[in-house]
Formats: structure tokens, C-alpha cells, sequence
């Protein structure tokens, strides 16, 4: 899944969503306004379903990045640990 396939998916949601307001406003019959929402709320199902797969696939990327360490202070640079007092 990539953010390409995401960002498809928001502009449908947004263009369906769009579509039903004029419909609306044009004054549709409620059964046009019905099927239409349902078609917007299939296009938000759609979305979602993009979205949660493509935060999973940056998990699991992030989960096999190694971290990142801060600088390396004279002890680790050298392999020296500092005595106990």
C-alpha cells in the first residue's frame, strides 16, 4: 500500500461526499441521496482500509529499522566503563 494509493482513495471519499451535497442542494429524490451516501460511506470504508494497511507496512518497516543511538561519548569510543566509586 502506498500513500499514492491514499491519497486516491481520500479524493474519491472527498469527490463522493462533494456529489451528495450538491445532490442535495439540487434537491434529489431521497432514494438518489440514500444510494448516494451509501457509495460515499463504501468510498470511507475504502479509505479506512488503505489508511490501516499502510500504517501496518510502517510498522512493520519501523520495527525492522535498527535505532539510532545518540553520539558516542569517550567510554563507548574507546569500550572503557567508568569505575564504581
Amino acid at each position: 500500500m502506498t500513500s499514492n494509493t491514499i491519497e486516491r482513495a481520500e479524493k474519491r471519499m472527498q469527490q463522493k461526499w462533494y456529489e451528495l451535497a450538491r445532490a442535495e442542494q439540487d434537491g434529489a429524490p431521497p432514494q438518489a441521496l440514500e444510494r448516494m451516501f451509501n457509495a460515499y460511506m463504501l468510498a470511507v470504508e475504502e479509505y479506512n482500509r488503505c489508511s490501516e494497511q499502510y500504517l501496518v507496512k510502517q510498522r512493520e518497516v519501523s520495527d525492522t529499522v535498527p535505532a539510532i543511538r545518540g553520539p558516542l561519548t569517550d567510554e563507548r569510543k574507546h569500550g572503557k566503563r567508568r569505575k564504581a566509586s
